[in-house]
């Protein structure tokens, strides 16, 4: 007789309320906060504040969505396994793959930005040596993950905060937000929404607390709490400093600028402290990195359970409990990342992924019949709904870019399908 199939190994739940919330606002304020406002601001113009509400808005319908399937379904993968569960293998598997191949994406970024603040001479050694260095805080186990969050999360506001200070401070030479084209107001108004889409790069990091379900202590309450409280936090954090960059630097410089804040701050009163606005740049580009490999591990893992990637990575070990096999194989294809790409490329390439991700989970809790007073089903259709026009909206490379990894990872499957029915159906035609 065959001896039974062993349960896979399973993570432990050490994460409350704090950790799971310090996890999700350090993933969101990364390096997005730190590059995103001015490629939104290049679109939006004077109306950058209004793509941030929108992009808030679309934020918040997905966190309902996905705190609701979080506390039904508390296990590592997030909307991977809510759109399994929920729709069937297929939607699940697409909205693993855009998080999984985003994402991975993103780490990318993260580690680029981080060396071209610390020594932009030296930004991919650097960005190789970040992954490698967090990549092994992460097989430490997710306590430590937890602790080294907390202590960037501190830094990244600090310096923001002192940020929104020398903003508001001045001096402010060029009238505050002047330079405005009105003539291109009406042009401006069409450039709102790719801008929101755009900012959702910086929001969307509130999915790393789902996807670490499995590690979470009382995941039906600890989820909601966590990733309402984290999105809510990021959101008034990003419409502030929409509002005195707009105040505070010219159009021109707004538009073009590759460090809004860095330029925020030199050209204040309060210039001596741009070297503290570089390090607390560098630490959000650590924190943000570290949360979104420990994400992409655990999404990574929860693929490889249900036989959409290669079985070996959800193997679970040491001393630690964590997907190390996961964990190793993101490192080594952010490697790769950081060898043949830059960091302005993967931003919207990042928000497409991400994006469809949403749109399934929105789908999936839409189907949800046990629902909380807060969480009516019209809000996931205008989840759904937001996430498809943003995404159609993104500049047109991002999104074709995007759209032909995602089909390649549907034929991939579709073909290894294929294979496995036919080899079923073998020993039986014999």
């Amino acid at each position: 007789m065959p001896s039974p199939t062993p349960e896979p190994a399973r993570l432990q739940r050490r994460l409350g309320v704090v950790d799971s919330t310090a996890i999700g606002l350090g993933s969101m304020l990364g390096a997005g906060v730190f590059v995103v406002f001015s490629p939104a601001a290049a679109l939006a113009g004077p109306l950058l504040a209004v793509a941030v509400a929108v992009a808030g808005v679309v934020a918040y319908c997905n966190a309902v969505a996905s705190a609701q399937l979080a506390a039904k379904y508390p296990a590592s993968g997030g909307t991977y396994v809510y759109g399994r569960r929920q729709l069937g293998e297929w939607p699940g598997f697409i909205a693993g793959w855009g998080f999984v191949t985003g994402k991975t994406a993103s780490c990318a970024a993260m580690a680029l930005t981080f060396g071209h603040y610390l020594a932009p001479g030296f930004a991919t050694p650097l960005a190789v040596a970040a992954v490698v260095v967090l990549t092994g805080v992460n097989l430490l186990g997710i306590t430590r993950t937890a602790q080294l969050t907390r202590i960037l999360l501190a830094v990244v506001l600090a310096t923001l905060g002192f940020v929104a200070v020398a903003a508001l401070t001045g001096p402010h030479p060029a009238g505050g937000g002047a330079g405005w084209s009105a003539a291109a107001d009406g042009g401006y108004a069409w450039g709102v929404l790719p801008a929101a889409g755009l900012m959702f790069f910086a929001f969307a990091g509130y999915a790393r607390i789902a996807t670490l379900g499995e590690e979470v202590k009382d995941p039906a309450t600890t989820i909601p709490k966590a990733i309402l409280a984290a999105l809510a936090a990021a959101f008034v954090i990003y419409l502030g400093l929409a509002l005195l960059l707009q105040w505070h630097l010219p159009a021109a410089q707004l538009a073009g600028s590759a460090a809004p804040l860095l330029d925020a701050v030199a050209s204040s009163a309060l210039s001596a402290g741009t070297p503290l606005v570089q390090a607390g740049s560098a630490a959000a580009c650590l924190g943000a990195l570290l949360a979104l490999i420990t994400g992409v591990g655990r999404t990574t893992m929860a693929m490889a359970r249900e036989r959409d990637l290669p079985a070996p990575l959800a193997r679970v070990g040491g001393g630690h409990t964590v997907p190390f096999v996961a964990e190793l194989a993101v490192a080594a294809a952010v490697i790769v990342l950081l060898l043949t790409t830059n960091v302005l490329t993967v931003v919207g390439f990042s928000s497409f992924g991400v994006l469809v991700y949403y749109a399934v989970a929105n789908a999936a809790a839409f189907t949800l019949t046990d629902r909380p007073w807060h969480a009516p089903r019209w809000l996931n259709v205008l989840g759904f709904a937001g996430c498809v026009v943003l995404a159609l909206t993104l500049p047109p490379a991002s999104a074709l870019g995007m759209a032909a990894v995602l089909a390649a990872g549907i034929a991939g499957r579709f073909l290894v399908l294929r294979r496995r029915k036919t080899r079923a159906a073998g020993p039986a035609a014999s």
